[in-house]
């Protein structure tokens, strides 16, 4: 018997069957980024307040939207308390340390809020996929690592862990589009052409990772990011929603009258510093 077209969707995987690619109108768009980004501030200040610690990890595919997402989320946010932190490939030194080590230094402290742009991750990931890493440190990383978050979350730290989720035709369009970008373009290095190569590779080490590493206490959360627009609000509401907050924004201060210059004081002249050139017509 012939499945069902019903029935074959809820056997697609995320990639090939998303909820919904309709695109998102710029008017709406720009709205409810306005909106979210006012409700993150106020997560943000309930975090300071009491004193949480918040991890955030963005993993995915490259060309997913991590990194547009990451900076939709922090654009107004306190960079003093919220911190995005993304690691170039290790050091020689770094290949010698516990796998976690160069990660554990950028933990959030109390207060604080976290976003890793990917992670340590890369072991079952883009290490497994690119052989730099051998069978036993892959082994190794998928049985300590639900022991190692587990750790962290009783140690008082709230891990949330998005997937980006995109397919391999969109995928294929953003880099064809960062290849004619200049601006985007450093985007696209040997790796990832390489990594192009390997989707199949790619699905299957992400399968094994979820599959030892989707555990209670920091559950994976799949953003479907083939429509940017979408993938951005998605995030945004589903991070309001996993830290509760109440609206702890300071009351405005009144400013008084500014004091008068002293009558004294003579400012330095004009021709006497350096003055960028004012360019613009």
């Amino acid at each position: 018997m012939t499945p069902s077209r019903a029935t074959r969707a809820t056997r697609s995987s995320v990639e090939e069957a998303p909820q919904s690619t309709t695109k998102v109108s710029s008017s709406y768009y720009d709205k409810e980024v306005a909106r979210l980004q006012v409700e993150l501030v106020k997560q943000q200040e309930f975090i300071r307040a009491r004193g949480l610690k918040v991890l955030v990890i963005f993993e995915g595919r490259d060309a997913a939207g991590k990194g547009g997402a990451i900076q939709r989320i922090t654009e107004t946010l306190n960079p003093r308390a919220a911190r995005v932190v993304a690691l170039a490939a290790p050091t020689e030194r770094e290949k010698s340390q516990w796998y976690f080590q160069r990660y554990v230094v950028h933990l959030p402290a109390a207060g604080e809020m976290v976003l890793f742009d990917r992670s340590w991750y890369n072991r079952p990931g883009v290490e497994r996929v690119m052989e730099f890493c051998n069978d036993d440190e892959y082994a190794e990383f998928l049985r300590s690592c639900p022991e190692f978050e587990r750790m962290l979350v009783r140690s008082g730290i709230t891990i949330i862990k998005y997937w980006f989720s995109v397919s391999d035709a969109e995928q294929e369009k953003r880099f064809q589009r960062r290849l004619k970008d200049p601006t985007k373009r450093w985007k696209l290095s040997p790796m990832d052409l390489e990594a192009r190569n390997r989707w199949v590779d790619f699905s299957k080490a992400k399968d094994a990772m979820f599959a030892a590493t989707d555990i209670a206490e920091a559950p994976w959360w799949v953003v479907e990011a083939d429509v940017k627009r979408r993938a951005r609000l998605n995030v945004m509401t589903h991070l309001l929603s996993q830290v509760p907050y109440d609206d702890l924004t300071p009351t405005a201060p009144e400013l008084p009258p500014r004091p008068p210059i002293e009558a004294d004081y003579i400012r330095p002249p004009k021709d006497s510093q350096r003055i960028i050139p004012d360019v613009v017509p």
